[in-house]
């Protein structure tokens, strides 16, 4: 069997969705075709679900300080893990059927659920449906990437996506890689009573942040009791009866580590693999990416890719802003380009880190004459009252142009609070217009026009 669309779009994940929502209400036909789960990877395996679970370790860790608020609980402070999933569950089932709803019921779009595979640069084929479309959009995300360590195929292992379907809480839980996924859910299984240790090849955890960042997500975990090993060097995998032996060589420390589950989290690849992507002209980079244009268009004509398998960002924001790019040069005449993106992301570790713009090195490195203002929680009024005085804020300034280049909020509220940076950064203004800001009190945001007068003492 065959069909004729005026657009075919391969995932229904962030972008997909949208874009075909945008398409149909322009009165074009649509397919849309998921082989998996309606929503991506935000909505099963990402942003949801884990922050769900963040939420539930957050109210355990809350709830075991209730002494330093005057509050008692009396019998103690137990988590029940069983609870703790099917909620997750729950709001993640509601977001992946309210996404299926919308695109079943959408005029002029058809939904197709099996594997895509392009036959030629305008067809694609799904099952026994031959699909046929003038433009085609790639949508289909990423997943774990499982490098070949030495005696990984001899265990089992968890992942991003399975470690969301454990039904025991384990009693050791070794994360192999220390950036976001993996730091997440360290923090997250240490509250709800696992011992957690977190094995880094590098020399630091989070090693795209600062130092300074780096050493104080370092502290915060170590002192919730995460065992925290960087350096190491030859990681490779034994099985041990019901447990797994994990030997690295570090400086310091055990040369083995023993856990019941070891979560596996040094990356994502792209789900390119296996589209036949040759069939339509499209070229991919080393890495199995789609190669895009400052537009999001590939190497093949009328044929965009959107969201993780372009390697141009690899958030829900992103993703969601590429359909907002594509639709606006598609159907409003616009010319919106990947370029003027400003890079902000947060990494949900308790507290938060959020991100915007340049690092305080990748600043340095440019040459210009930089200043940077900085504070400590402690000194943070909305902290101090919270009892949640962990981390820090500072942003990063140039002297001359006086353009605000980046900044991070490490502490309570520092994944939104830094929207008051990104909004500013946005809008090309300069940071004495931010300084001469009058924030609400007492909030975090309030100590942003502060610290930029901090960078000129």
């Amino acid at each position: 069997m065959s069909a004729r669309f005026d657009a075919i779009i391969i995932g229904a994940g962030q972008a997909g969705p949208a874009l075909a929502g945008r398409l149909t209400s322009a009165g074009m036909t649509v397919a849309i075709v998921e082989r998996n789960l309606f929503g991506g990877t935000c909505v099963n395996t990402g942003c949801t679900p884990t922050k769900a679970m963040v939420a539930s370790a957050y109210a355990a860790h809350l709830a075991r300080r209730a002494a330093d608020y005057g509050v008692n609980v009396p019998a103690g402070v137990s988590v029940d893990f069983a609870a703790v999933m099917a909620r997750k569950d729950a709001i993640s089932g509601k977001s992946r059927d309210g996404v299926e709803s919308w695109l079943r019921g959408m005029e002029r779009c058809s939904v197709y659920q099996g594997h895509a595979r392009f036959v030629s640069p305008r067809e694609i084929r799904v099952g026994e449906e031959l699909l046929a479309a003038d433009r085609i959009f790639l949508n289909v995300g990423g997943r774990a990437l499982a490098p070949d360590l030495p005696g990984l195929g001899d265990i089992q292992h968890l992942t991003n996506s399975s470690i969301l379907r454990l039904q025991r809480l384990p009693r050791r839980l070794v994360v192999i890689g220390g950036s976001y996924i993996g730091l997440e859910f360290a923090q997250m299984f240490r509250r709800f009573g696992s011992e957690v240790a977190v094995i880094e090849k590098g020399p630091r955890l989070a090693s795209r942040e600062d130092e300074d960042v780096s050493d104080a997500i370092t502290g915060i975990l170590e002192r919730e009791g995460v065992e925290v090993r960087v350096g190491a060097e030859c990681i490779r995998f034994e099985p041990r009866g019901d447990e797994v032996a994990v030997g690295l060589d570090c400086a310091s420390g055990a040369a083995e580590i023993v856990g019941d589950q070891v979560l596996l989290a040094i990356g994502r690849r792209p789900n390119t693999d296996d589209l036949d992507v040759e069939n339509a002209g499209i070229e991919l980079d080393g890495r199995g990416y789609v190669k895009v244009d400052d537009e999001l268009r590939t190497t093949a004509p009328n044929i965009w890719a959107l969201g993780d398998c372009n390697g141009r960002g690899a958030f829900t924001h992103t993703a969601y802003n590429d359909f907002e790019i594509v639709a606006a040069n598609l159907l409003d005449g616009a010319s919106r380009r990947l370029s003027d993106r400003i890079p902000a992301y947060a990494l949900y570790t308790d507290p938060p880190l959020g991100r915007v713009g340049l690092t305080e090195a990748q600043a340095r490195a440019t040459g210009r004459a930089i200043r940077v203002g900085r504070r400590p929680m402690t000194r943070v009024a909305r902290a101090v009252e919270k009892g949640e005085t962990d981390g820090f804020m500072k942003i990063v300034l140039d002297a001359e142009s006086q353009e605000i280049l980046g900044a991070a909020i490490l502490g309570v509220g520092g994944d939104e609070a830094i929207h008051g940076v990104l909004d500013a950064m946005n809008l090309g203004a300069r940071y004495p217009e931010l300084e001469r800001a009058v924030p609400i009190h007492p909030t975090v945001s309030e100590l942003i026009p502060t610290i930029i007068q901090e960078a000129f003492p």
